[in-house]
């Protein structure tokens, strides 16, 4: 069981940060914002307090450290997003990794996003509140799919 943990954590932290030089290169390259980890970090503080959604998570109570908050969420949800290929391919995937299983996971968590996280933080289901709901899917898939290839190649750097 440790070792599935250790495992899941390396292809997490893996997949993640390859998500986060994506964000960096599309911000460089064609000027898109950031993600505002911040305000990630504020909706996953509320949790504890019973507040799932919000209005407009920006206009929400702030919370103390809600960017380090959003930071290590991010990161953990990467994580549990990594041991759950563990879990379904086992931890052999690891040692012989294929594409698709990664590819499956990848997209199916964009689910996560437009389904708990975008309508919590107040952007409707699958950004549907936001004037560009289409665009934010598109890069939701888009960044999903980095988020898979990170898996696969970190899981063959690793193995």
């Amino acid at each position: 069981m440790v070792d599935f943990w250790i495992r899941a954590a390396i292809l997490g932290v893996g997949a993640t940060a390859l998500l986060d030089l994506w964000a960096q290169l599309l911000n460089r390259a064609f000027g898109l914002p950031l993600p505002n980890w911040a305000l990630v970090g504020r909706w996953f503080a509320h949790l504890p307090r019973g507040r799932l959604l919000h209005e407009d998570i920006a206009r929400s109570q702030p919370v103390a450290n809600e960017r380090a908050i959003g930071w290590v969420a991010h990161y953990a949800v990467g994580i549990l997003f990594a041991a759950i290929v563990l879990a379904i391919w086992g931890i052999e995937w690891a040692r012989n990794p294929t594409f698709l299983p990664a590819l499956i996971v990848g997209l199916a968590t964009v689910g996560c996003g437009w389904f708990i996280l975008q309508p919590g933080m107040g952007a409707g289901i699958a950004a549907s509140k936001r004037t560009n709901a289409n665009t934010v899917r598109l890069m939701n898939i888009a960044g999903h799919t980095v988020f898979a290839i990170g898996l696969y190649g970190t899981a063959l750097l690793t193995r």
